[in-house]
């Protein structure tokens, strides 16, 4: 092959320069480099500074012709290229060349593209938990079509076979460390979207989402109708129960839809709604509705069960109902369930 390219090189520069072109890449293919040896090998045989983007993920490689990665400033791209993968784009591939393309640019961007394709085929899309939100969106989204949902999920690095889990996250923690810890060593994804986190994963551990997190999670079935459950599962989050399964809810789950103003007029409600300034009568109401149990419920606030039964018989005048009776406690604790929702 070198004696070849150097054969046309003696009758014509121009084809001997693109053999050499050619050459390098396939060379490159066979060491398997990483995007960033391509960029920055491309942007050596270029003579000016060249770069990677992939879609999925936004992450961008520039790098100078020096062998570092190019600091100043991106101009406008002179010449670029889309990256392929089974007939979708996936990424771009560019030169920044001052004053007009080279003779050889388009060759070059082509091969480069090629070899990039290679090495996201060969490494999947970068490891990083951080999305794109408008592919995110498109996942969940009840308006996108199923081509449109396929696509996104492919280019956010998920099979095409397996059911996607959407979990709804309310942290003052950064989404990709929660979605690390709920899913490691797993395919995950997350970004903000409409003031609400979004992680997207085939599988994850609910019990190592960290305190102070809040969580609601989707079943597993179409993204769309399981963003809309994990919604709704993260209005049922509580203190004492900060992560919430939408199949866990039953029947709860209806509460959701109830019309607020239908809510508010509602007597057990606004009982409870009164009783709101009061902080540790709601936090003894929640917890006697949590266990269902007087004893067990002042093991729960760490008080002695005779101090409970008081502040249970207290609170019970105030919302006109027996909280001992099993009548009485499902009464309340839907009530105290529907008022929290109002809050959301």
């Amino acid at each position: 092959m070198e004696a070849l390219a150097a054969r046309l090189s003696q009758l014509d520069a121009e084809a001997g320069g693109a053999l050499r072109v050619v050459m390098f890449y396939d060379t490159l293919m066979r060491r398997r480099v990483d995007l960033p040896a391509l960029a920055r090998a491309s942007a050596g045989l270029a003579e000016c500074a060249a770069g990677v983007r992939l879609h999925g993920t936004g992450r961008v490689i520039r790098m100078s012709p020096g062998g570092g990665e190019a600091s100043a400033p991106a101009p406008p791209a002179s010449a670029t290229t889309p990256i392929t993968l089974d007939g979708e784009e996936v990424g771009t591939v560019w030169l920044e060349r001052p004053g007009p393309p080279g003779p050889l640019d388009e060759l070059l961007l082509d091969r480069f593209a090629i070899a990039a394709t290679a090495v996201v085929e060969r490494y999947g899309p970068a490891r990083t938990t951080m999305a794109d939100p408008a592919l995110v969106e498109l996942v969940i989204s009840s308006d996108s079509d199923e081509a449109a949902r396929a696509r996104a999920l492919r280019l956010l690095g998920f099979a095409a076979d397996l059911p996607i889990r959407v979990i709804a996250v309310r942290s003052r923690r950064p989404l990709d460390q929660v979605g690390g810890l709920i899913c490691p060593n797993r395919p995950v994804k997350a970004a903000p979207v409409a003031g609400v986190g979004v992680i997207l994963a085939t599988t994850m551990d609910p019990t190592r989402f960290p305190a102070g997190v809040r969580a609601g999670i989707g079943a597993a079935e179409s993204p769309d109708r399981s963003w809309r459950e994990a919604r709704t599962a993260l209005r049922f989050t509580t203190a004492r129960r900060p992560v919430v399964h939408h199949d866990d809810l039953g029947v709860l789950a209806l509460l959701a839809q109830v019309p607020r103003d239908a809510a508010r007029d509602n007597a057990d409600v606004t009982a409870i709604a009164r009783m709101a300034g009061n902080p540790e009568d709601l936090d003894t109401l929640d917890a006697y509705c949590a266990t269902g149990s007087l004893r067990r419920a002042a093991d729960l606030l760490h008080l002695h069960h005779s101090s409970v039964s008081r502040r249970l018989e207290q609170i019970g005048r105030t919302l006109g109902v027996e909280l001992t009776e099993p009548a009485g406690l499902i009464r309340a604790g839907v009530a105290l369930t529907t008022w929290r929702l109002l809050d959301d």
